[in-house]
């Protein structure tokens, strides 16, 4: 594993957990960086042909290709190199592409 970056902030890694013909499971952990943090955002952009369909433990909306996913009530307090996750299901067109995951905390 990676360790936090140092100071505040955080860090986000997308990983794809699942996936079948038209479809898949993805999952992205939030890693808190060196200070609590007491809430987070989440960005990245889908390849073309992927979307996401319905999220669970974040709160994830989409514009065009840009997919943005906040923290929900329980999970935006997290201590120091603390982490969470949160899964959701997505469309594509083929292979689903793995993208860059950025993460901003407040």
């Amino acid at each position: 594993t990676t360790p936090p970056p140092g100071g505040g902030g955080c860090t986000a890694t997308y990983t794809v957990t699942n996936q079948w013909s038209g479809g898949f499971q993805g999952e992205v952990r939030v890693t808190a960086g060196g200070s609590p943090i007491s809430g987070w955002t989440v960005t990245w952009t889908n390849p073309a042909g992927q979307t996401v369909t319905q999220a669970w433990n974040a709160a994830v909306t989409s514009q065009g290709s840009t997919v943005t996913a906040r923290n929900v009530s329980y999970n935006g307090n997290l201590a120091a190199g603390a982490s969470t996750t949160f899964g959701f299901l997505g469309a594509t067109a083929g292979t689903p592409g793995t993208p860059t995951a950025t993460c901003t905390a407040s």
